[in-house]
């Protein structure tokens, strides 16, 4: 999990499980995506909620997250490095 603290303690980054982010004080938790089947089965990285792009389909969910992932890294790097898997 990569993390971005920035002057005054605001935290940004992607949301893991790897640490408890409420260890680090009072969070507050916006989605960037909703990753969703559609009727067919295939899944969908649909990143509206921060004015993206929908990405997919892909046959996979884990497929349309490293997507997700992937596009977060491009266009928000100050909040992911290129160790990012």
């Amino acid at each position: 999990m990569h993390l971005l603290v920035l002057p005054g303690g605001r935290v940004h980054g992607i949301y893991g499980e790897e640490i408890d982010l409420l260890a680090l004080g009072p969070c507050s938790i916006r989605r960037a995506s909703h990753v969703e089947p559609d009727a067919a089965g295939r899944w969908w990285a649909d990143l509206s909620p921060i004015r993206g792009p929908r990405l997919g389909p892909f046959p996979l969910r884990s497929l349309a997250l490293d997507a997700e992932v992937a596009w977060l890294a491009e266009h928000f790097p100050h909040v992911l490095s290129e160790t990012t898997p």
